[in-house]
C-alpha cells in the first residue's frame, strides 16, 4: 500500500512538473511566475530521490541505526530540493559524536517547548514553534523567525527599538530562569538571541534560538545562589563569604564574587547596587585579570559544573549589555533581587504546613518587594533630578538668542 502511494506521488509530481513547463512554454504564466516550474521540477526530483531511498529500506531492519539514517536523508533531500535557501545545522561537536543524535534533537525540541511554557507570562518572549509532525528522530523542523541580533544597536535604532527595554527584558527572563525555575538556556550569544517588532502587533519581542544547551540547577545550588546574590545586593559581606564557600569557592571567595559580578572587590564591599560601573573600573579589571590567571584556573577547578555554565551565561549577557551601553544601570540587579525574593519565599512556603507561617512568609515577601520598588523609584528620581540640573546648567551656559 505504501509503495503504491509512493508511485502515485511520483507520477503526480511528474505531472506537476510537466504542467509547469507546459504553462510556461504556452505563455499562460508571466516570467515572474517561473517559480511554478521550479517547484514542479523540485517535486519531481524529490519524488525520485524518495522512491530510491524508500525502496532501499526493504533490506534494512526496521528501527535500526541504518534505517533511521536513510529515512532522515529522505526528508533532508526533499526539503533541500524544494527550498534550497534552507540552511541545515549538523552536529559536529566532538563531545556529541558518541551520543545518539535523536536524543539531542528531541531534547532540543522539548527544551524549546518547556522554556516557552515556563516563561509564558513574559509576553515579550518568542520561542520558535516546533513542527513535530514534520520532524523525525534525526531532523528537527522549527519555525523560521527573523530579527536583528541582540547586540546590534544600529538595527534597533533603525527599527525604533529601545535598547534599555531590551536589556530589562533580557535581565528579567534570565533571572527567572536561574533563580526561580533552575532551568537555564546557557548559550545566549548574540546569534542565538534576536530582537524584532512582531509583524502582527508591532510589539517588541526577544527571540530565543538554539535550545540544545540547557543547565538544570539542583535545588540546593539554586537556593545557595539566590542567597549569594541577595547578600551581594544588600552588601551583607558575612553572608557573601558563607554562600560563596557553599558554592565551592573556598578561600578564593573574594575572587569568586569579582568574577561573578564583573566588579572590583572595592565595589563589592561598597555595594554593587549602589555604585555604577565605570570605564575606569572595567579597565582596572581587564588589566588585573592576567595577574590572577593561576588563581582563576584553580577556582574554576573548585566550583561545580553548574557554576561554570552560569559563569559562561553571565559573561555572554554582560557582553550584550556592554554592546548596548546599558551595563551602568542598576535595573538588572533589582530584577535579580526580585526573583531571589520570590524563589526563597516559594521554597519556605513549600516546606511549611502552617497557615500562619505561610501568611507570615507572604507578608515578608511583599514587604521586601515593596522595598525594592521604593529603592528603584528613588534611583529614578535621582536620575531625573540629575537630568534637570544638567538641563538647567546648559540653559544657563547657552542662553536663548534674543
Amino acid at each position: 500500500m505504501a509503495q503504491r502511494a509512493l508511485k502515485l506521488a511520483s507520477w503526480t509530481s511528474m505531472a506537476l512538473a510537466a504542467s509547469g513547463f507546459y504553462l510556461y512554454s504556452n505563455k499562460y504564466l508571466d516570467l515572474n511566475d517561473f517559480g511554478a516550474v521550479r517547484v514542479g521540477r523540485a517535486v519531481a526530483t524529490t519524488a525520485v530521490i524518495s522512491y530510491d531511498y524508500l525502496t532501499s529500506l526493504r533490506s534494512v531492519p526496521y528501527g535500526s541505526e541504518e534505517y533511521l539514517q536513510l529515512r532522515s536523508k529522505v526528508l533532508v533531500l526533499a526539503v533541500k530540493q524544494l527550498f534550497p535557501e534552507f540552511e541545515f545545522m549538523w552536529l559536529v561537536d566532538e563531545a556529541k559524536k558518541n551520543l545518539p543524535l535523536e536524543l539531542d534533537f528531541l531534547n532540543e525540541g522539548r527544551n524549546a517547548e518547556k522554556v516557552a511554557q515556563m516563561l509564558k507570562h513574559f509576553d515579550f518572549l518568542k520561542v520558535p514553534q516546533i513542527y513535530w509532525e514534520l520532524s523525525t528522530k534525526r531532523v528537527l523542523l522549527m519555525e523560521f523567525v527573523d530579527g536583528g541580533q541582540v547586540n546590534d544597536r544600529d538595527y534597533m535604532e533603525r527599527n525604533k527599538i529601545d535598547v534599555n527595554e531590551i536589556s530589562r527584558h533580557l535581565g528579567k527572563m534570565y533571572s527567572e530562569m536561574i533563580f526561580v525555575n533552575g532551568f537555564v538556556h546557557c548559550d545566549p550569544h548574540p546569534g542565538n538571541v534576536l530582537v524584532r517588532k512582531c509583524p502582527g502587533t508591532g510589539k517588541v519581542e526577544i527571540v530565543l534560538l538554539d535550545h540544545g544547551l540547557y543547565q538544570v540547577l539542583t535545588e540546593e545550588f539554586r537556593l545557595d545562589y539566590c542567597h549569594l546574590w541577595q547578600s551581594l545586593i544588600w552588601t551583607d559581606m558575612k553572608s557573601v563569604k558563607k554562600y560563596s564557600q557553599r558554592l565551592g569557592a573556598g578561600d578564593l571567595y573574594p575572587l569568586f564574587t569579582c568574577m561573578l559580578t564583573a566588579r572590583s572587590w572595592d565595589s563589592v564591599n561598597r555595594g554593587i547596587g549602589q555604585t555604577p560601573v565605570t570605564a575606569t573600573e572595567d579597565s582596572e579589571i581587564r588589566n588585573n585579570a592576567a595577574n590572577y590567571l593561576p588563581q582563576i584556573s584553580h577556582l574554576l577547578n573548585l566550583v561545580p559544573r553548574q557554576m561554570l555554565l552560569i559563569f559562561k551565561t553571565n559573561d555572554l549577557l554582560r557582553g550584550i549589555e556592554a554592546a548596548l551601553g546599558t551595563r551602568a544601570s542598576a535595573t538588572s540587579f533589582l530584577n535579580m533581587s526580585r526573583c531571589c525574593i520570590k524563589a526563597l519565599a516559594a521554597h519556605k512556603k513549600k516546606n511549611t504546613r502552617s497557615f500562619f507561617r505561610r501568611t507570615q512568609i507572604s507578608f515578608s515577601e511583599a514587604f521586601n518587594l515593596w522595598q525594592i520598588n521604593l529603592h528603584e523609584l528613588v534611583l529614578r528620581v535621582k536620575g531625573l533630578r540629575l537630568a534637570s540640573w544638567v538641563l538647567a546648567l546648559l540653559c544657563w551656559l547657552l542662553p536663548a538668542p534674543h
